[in-house]
């Protein structure tokens, strides 16, 4: 990285924070009762939408351990906090990337998802969705909507076939890449690129996927792998689950550029809840206020058609006073409190990922 991009990214960060961070003028006239009373409103009139959460897997395998917390999400936690839908991930852990084990992943993926599925669908007033329709008809009738998804593209390793083998089963988003590099792309977490972005059959995967109508998830892809994906695709691309670089440099966070180039695209850039994404400060200092400073970052950048919430619960998301689903009505009062308006929130919450997935799936 140069000393002046250094510069330019302090710059621009330093003025955002003396700003007072929302770029909307704060609701001040508000009570707080009147706060979590609109809040109430927007929650059940307007759809709303995690896009990633890592739960399946701990669902599934109650005495395992699967990313880096517990029991975040559950059904009667989404009623509660005002949640309609999620995705609900099928985290894949790399392994080797031999014929073997590739084989031993798409089987593990295959066994897990159709396992979570399963479970889903015999809960209570839940129901699969994998189109707009599904997820606007469930929301009508008060049914919470799972939405199916893979967090790493490792298990269809070099078998282009698997991609609409997971998309038959109902898998709406694939996250391209976890924290290394695989046959598709290279990530940012892993120590050095392999491919220099997209790799040959990386090219073949987005073109798949594009077709299908399959979510691309950029989350976890390297600086070079996302813009190699922004311009070969045809179809807007989203990043699930990730934050400010600006604001936090992580390597998992995402540059003024990268927001851009992903807004450019008619895509969606969903703000994780992460600590370690969010701050440098100590765990019980971060708040659903340094959430919201991430959003309004993106919201300045991109706009609000552009912006969303990907948790990460169950798999590392979590802040004082968002410490689980159930408290998802906090975020929303912090934002209203910020002046966000209800248009807003309801673009927030739900109605940009719906018109993301209405582009993708036509």
């Amino acid at each position: 990285m140069t000393n002046l991009f250094r510069t330019v990214s302090f710059i621009a960060v330093f003025a955002f924070l003396a700003s007072g961070t929302s770029s909307y003028a704060q609701n001040s006239s508000m009570s707080e009762e009147e706060l979590s009373g609109a809040a109430d409103k927007i929650h059940s009139k307007y759809l709303t939408i995690d896009t990633h959460n890592d739960a399946a897997l701990h669902i599934n395998n109650p005495n395992g351990k699967y990313g880096v917390t517990k029991g975040q999400v559950s059904f009667p936690m989404m009623r509660e906090g005002g949640l309609d839908a999620a995705f609900f991930a099928i985290f894949v852990n790399q392994g080797p990337r031999d014929d073997e084990s590739l084989a031993k992943a798409k089987e593990w993926t295959d066994n897990e998802l159709r396992k979570f599925l399963k479970y889903a669908s015999e809960q209570e007033r839940v129901r699969i969705a994998t189109t707009p329709a599904d997820l606007e008809k469930n929301k009508r009738e008060g049914f919470l909507s799972v939405i199916p998804a893979i967090e790493n593209g490792y298990p269809i390793g070099k078998d282009l076939s698997l991609i609409k083998y997971f998309h038959d089963l109902g898998v709406v988003a694939i996250t391209l890449c976890h924290n290394k590099n695989n046959d598709i792309c290279d990530a940012s977490m892993d120590s050095a690129p392999e491919h220099g972005g997209l790799s040959r059959f990386g090219e073949k995967v987005v073109k798949e996927m594009n077709r299908l109508g399959i979510a691309i998830d950029l989350s976890h892809a390297s600086t070079a792998t996302l813009f190699d994906v922004v311009k070969l695709s045809k179809q807007p691309v989203i990043a699930t689950h990730s934050g400010v670089w600006s604001i936090k440099h992580h390597n998992r966070n995402l540059k003024d550029e990268e927001i851009r180039a992903i807004a450019q695209k008619g895509g969606l850039i969903q703000v994780a809840t992460g600590r370690f994404f969010l701050s440098d400060r100590p765990k019980e200092e971060v708040t659903v206020k340094d959430i919201a400073d991430h959003i309004d970052y993106v919201v300045r950048i991109a706009g609000i058609d552009h912006t969303g919430l990907g948790t990460d619960f169950d798999g590392g998301g979590g802040v004082v006073g968002l410490e689980n689903v159930s408290k998802m009505k906090n975020l929303t009062i912090e934002l209203l409190r910020r002046g966000y308006s209800e248009e807003d929130l309801a673009k927030f919450w739900g109605e940009n990922l719906l018109k993301f997935l209405r582009k993708i799936q036509k």
